[in-house]
């Protein structure tokens, strides 16, 4: 497994539509061989133990609770809906998934690569952040939450795209 990189995101990538000036992208990927279905991909992050906690506090805080059975069918194209999530967008290696607030997106996408010689997969994950318009003035804004949370997100992200590998090669 390679070091996880901070890239650009794909011209192809369904999250690229929020790369619009307004919203806040990142984009992440990490290269591991064998290759691996984009659908193994997706239950693997969603099933890992880092995940398991988020779906746990969702559960708990907003009553939106996953199962692993739940992350399969949303990783095979079986179900559309997941935890706090609904699916925005899907394609044979790319999916694209709203919060119910419609503020974030979190986007997957596998693409094949070479991983020291052989055969391999490129994981990404990317989100997406879209800005609050106010009522009163019109202005789109990220808003305080968002600036405090940032650093937090950044690194969060590298761990969930981490375990999600490192199960994948297990």
């Amino acid at each position: 497994m390679t070091a996880i990189q901070t890239r650009t995101l794909p011209d192809e990538a369904l999250l690229a539509r929020y790369r619009d000036g307004r919203s806040y992208t990142d984009c992440y990927s990490v290269d591991v061989a064998p290759v691996v279905s984009h659908a193994a991909y997706v239950e693997a992050f969603y099933t890992s133990a880092v995940f398991k906690v988020e779906r746990q506090l969702l559960a708990w805080f907003v009553s939106r609770p996953a199962t692993d059975q739940q992350a399969h069918a949303l990783a095979t194209g079986q179900l559309d809906a997941f935890s706090a999530w609904t699916v925005e967008g899907r394609s044979a290696n790319q999916l694209l998934l709203c919060d119910f607030q419609n503020r974030t997106r979190s986007w997957l996408m596998t693409s094949a690569v070479e991983v020291e010689g052989a055969p391999g997969t490129r994981l990404y994950f990317g989100s997406a952040v879209v800005p609050v318009v106010s009522r009163r003035t019109g202005e789109a804004r990220m808003g305080f939450v968002f600036r405090a949370l940032l650093g937090f997100h950044q690194i969060y992200s590298r761990v969930l795209l981490r375990a999600a590998a490192s199960s994948l090669q297990q």
